[in-house]
């Protein structure tokens, strides 16, 4: 190890994903960050395809959740695996990215600055969708809004801040608002928080509208213990379910009208979207 420089564990949680997780850890040995530096840690839940096999092959550390983990109070199975992936690694800093995920080549190289010579300790990550067709257009336009906001949450954070907060909640916080509960937690602790300059490309080229939709609306059953837990006057989560911020603040504030402005296809398309999701929403919530 390079003397001054820190270990990054990064941590892949997976089910099912022969089809994405090979692509992303190839991102990651690809990184313009020293390779003896990184250290990739797969923690699967049981995936019943060739995840583990494929990640066997890239990675020396892939474990099984459910042969570590007794999941008998657990809401957030993702979140349980990151935590185990933290107990398991010897980074200094942590870094979770989705299995269907991919790596810009200077991301970790400039997130450890980030930490180290700017003092942040936990950072956003820009999130860049990777989609087919008009809706693929739609979807990369409408997350680029929510970098740096209460709609987004860290992605990298320094090992003694995560087990400061005790990682993620995974007894009480359902997958779905898990990633804001513990940006709040962190916040919580006066944390500082940044952002990375180079992005994660988020692959969805197999997501249908329908698939989207039905996504987005089981999450509903997710959001009351999250609310709860922080209090419904919270700022963040006045933000966060509020239509107010929602359909418009989000994309008003600092100046981002503009870009609504000088795209004004994509801009409707935005629109159309939050309303089908605001339908399957409440049609949701009416059934439950």
């Amino acid at each position: 190890m390079e003397k001054g420089k820190l270990l990054v564990s990064i941590i892949i949680a997976t089910r099912n994903e022969e089809r994405n997780v090979e692509n992303c850890i190839r991102s990651i040995q690809k990184q313009t960050y020293p390779p003896d530096l990184m250290e990739i840690i797969v923690v699967d839940n049981d995936s019943q395809d060739r995840t583990r096999a494929i990640a066997e092959k890239l990675t020396g550390k892939v474990y099984n959740l459910p042969e570590h983990v007794s999941l008998e109070k657990v809401k957030n199975f993702r979140g349980a695996q990151v935590n185990l992936g933290v107990n398991q690694c010897n980074g200094d800093i942590i870094f979770f990215p989705d299995a269907d995920m991919t790596l810009d080549p200077n991301l970790i190289a400039n997130a450890v600055d980030e930490i180290t010579q700017n003092g942040m300790n936990a950072l956003y990550v820009p999130e860049i969708i990777c989609g087919h067709g008009f809706f693929g257009r739609i979807r990369r336009f409408e997350r680029s809004f929510y970098d740096e906001t209460c709609i987004d949450a860290v992605r990298i954070v320094r090992k003694v801040d995560f087990l400061k907060v005790s990682g993620f909640d995974c007894s009480n916080i359902a997958f779905g608002p898990d990633d804001w509960d513990l940006t709040k937690a962190l916040k919580k602790n006066d944390v500082k928080l940044g952002t990375t300059a180079y992005p994660l490309y988020h692959h969805e080229e197999w997501m249908t509208v329908r698939m989207y939709l039905e996504k987005k609306a089981k999450y509903t059953v997710t959001f009351d213990d999250y609310v709860r837990k922080w209090g419904k006057d919270d700022p963040d989560i006045r933000k966060q379910f509020g239509f107010g911020y929602r359909y418009f603040g989000v994309f008003l504030e600092n100046r981002k009208w503009m870009r609504l402005l000088l795209h004004p296809v994509l801009t409707l398309g935005v629109y159309l979207f939050r309303f089908m999701v605001g339908i399957a929403y409440i049609t949701r919530k009416k059934s439950q």
